[in-house]
Parts: C-alpha cells; structure tokens; sequence
C-alpha cells in the first residue's frame, strides 16, 4: 500500500515571531515528511511558498484484531497511536534544515472503512491545507475536518520496454 499527502495552501517562506516575543521569527521555511525514528531523515522538503506539496509513501497494511494496521519507514508509532510527522523547518544558506514544528497526521483516525479500502486497492490519500488559521505552518495534531482521507486505485506501475524479438534459430 501506498500513502500520498497532498497539500496546498502552503504559509510561504516567513513565519512571524508571535506578539507576545515568546519564539522567533522563522525565514526560508520548508516543509518534508519525517522518517520514523530518524528526525533529520527527511523526504523531499518543499518551500513554504509552493502551489502546493506532494508526497508519496511506501508502506504495508496488515489485518489486525483492532483493525487494519499500517506501517512503514515514514509511519511513526508512540503509544500504540500512528501518525506522519510531517517537519516545519529553516533552510540556511548550505541547505541545512533545522526543525521547529511538526503537524501530526493522525492515522488512527481514519475511517475502518476507508483504510480496509486503501489496504485492498492500494492507496490512501490524505488531502490538507498547511496554513494555520493564523497564517502561519498548520502544526499539532491533524484531524479531520482539517484533514481528507479517501481511498484510491494504486496507480498501475510503468510498463516494461518490450523485449527485443529473439534472433531466428538457424
């Protein structure tokens, strides 16, 4: 099974410093899934000004007593509870990404439904916008409504190249 994370409404490059002086101003923001247990594992970081972000993850659904059970190298799992992190962060001037913030894509909370559905057809979307209502990065823990999680056809892998016809015994 594969999971896609597509995300629009993106903050842009700057996030203010809060009236009340308690945490600084961000520059240069960027935004990328967290790999499981490795926060400075990053997959395909966006500028916080792109039209929109997508990203798509490998992982494994398996029947369980308590439902159907995801995991993979993006999946975190704290507490019996699964979520995608998905990292807030700078980017300085040799590209280095330092974290500040993280948005927790609740798996959990997918419907039974739907995710049986995405484990038999292959894939789970989860459709967001990443701004917060104080147009700043969307952070915490993420639920619907301010999430969409549908179930979709895997797309079909690329055809092979058709083989050479084989050279005529003589």
């Amino acid at each position: 099974m594969r999971i896609r994370i597509d995300a629009v409404d993106l903050p842009g490059l700057t996030c203010p410093a809060p009236a009340d002086g308690n945490a600084p101003a961000y520059g240069n923001l960027h935004v990328a899934v967290q790999r499981r247990d490795r926060p400075a594992e990053l997959l395909e970081p966006q500028p916080g000004d792109a039209a929109s972000a997508t990203w798509t993850l490998e992982c494994t659904a398996t029947a369980s007593p308590t439902g159907t059970e995801v995991k993979g190298p993006y999946v975190q799992d704290r507490l019996g509870r699964r979520f995608i992190y998905l990292s807030w962060g700078t980017v300085d001037e040799s590209g280095a990404f330092t974290m500040f913030r993280r948005a927790k894509l609740m798996l959990d909370v997918v419907p039974a439904d739907i995710l049986a559905a995405a484990a038999r057809d292959g894939l789970l979307v989860g459709r967001l916008g990443l701004t917060d209502t104080s147009g700043n990065p969307l952070y915490a823990r993420v639920e619907p409504p301010h999430i969409t999680w549908t179930a979709e056809p895997a797309e079909p892998a690329e055809p092979a190249e058709p083989a050479e016809p084989a050279e005529p015994a003589d």
